[in-house]
């Protein structure tokens, strides 16, 4: 029971990393500090996603399902939870490349408009 409840704790850790990746550049305008963390954490998740490598997160929760007495899956976490509730099955391959792509698009958006507002806050009034 307590390795199941572990594997289920790092599946909700990995689906909060993945949507921090995604969208923590809004946490980055609320607590600037956190800048270098969000970057470092959306580098890893295109490389994860243009190399087909496996995230650790994925490794642990396995291990643990296994620990457990359940089976692992063999796929990344976006291939096992998210491309299922997103994409049909045949889309599978090509869409890491379209994920990593979503990732930066929407990491280039909320980048610009905290720019902007930097800037806006920085320049003196007029």
């Amino acid at each position: 029971m307590l390795y199941r409840l572990g594997a289920d704790a790092v599946l909700l850790l990995h689906l909060g990393f993945i949507v921090f990746v995604l969208l923590g550049g809004l946490l980055v305008a609320w607590k600037r500090r956190l800048l270098w963390l969000h970057l470092l954490a959306v580098a890893w998740g295109i490389f994860v996603e243009l190399t087909g490598r496996l995230c650790p997160l994925t490794h642990w929760e396995n291990q643990l399902r296994r620990l457990a007495g359940g089976a692992g899956y063999e796929t990344s976490f976006v291939e096992q939870y998210l491309l299922p509730l997103i994409y049909p099955a045949w889309l599978s391959v090509p869409v890491q490349y379209l994920l990593a792509a979503i990732v930066v698009l929407v990491n280039l958006l909320i980048y610009g408009w905290l720019v902007s507002r930097w800037r806006r806050k920085a320049a003196p009034p007029s």
